[in-house]
């Protein structure tokens, strides 16, 4: 059974950092790129971060270059996101992805909340 289970989430205060942890099961993770998306209410969905299989590249957006950082594990099945210096507006849902040819799982995501 293929599983994604995001985890690190928490309500921080502006300029805080906080780190993700995405742990998959059920399939092969090193042969997947796993992505790291937000949503926060009433908007679509956002890419955060992305490691391709095999940590071959890393992307980000734009909005988050030089704060986020992605990393994996292949031999624990997990992706990481490092945020630091996070903002009142990233407060989303996060949850990871991971895809390979035909095959694209999701998580159920973890909660960021950034308020003072």
């Amino acid at each position: 059974q293929v599983q994604l289970v995001e985890s690190g989430g928490d309500l921080v205060q502006p300029g805080g950092s906080l780190r993700l942890s995405c742990l998959a099961s059920g399939f092969t993770f090193k042969g997947y790129d796993m992505t790291w998306y937000r949503q926060a209410p009433g908007k679509e969905r956002e890419l955060v971060a992305r490691s391709t299989r095999a940590g071959g590249v890393t992307e980000y957006a734009d909005s988050v270059q030089g704060r986020f950082n992605i990393s994996r594990d292949d031999a624990k099945s997990t992706v990481y996101l490092q945020m630091n210096s996070l903002q009142p507006e990233e407060t989303a849902v996060y949850f990871c992805t991971a895809r390979w040819w035909v095959y694209d799982y999701r998580g159920q995501g973890t909660q960021v909340t950034v308020s003072s």
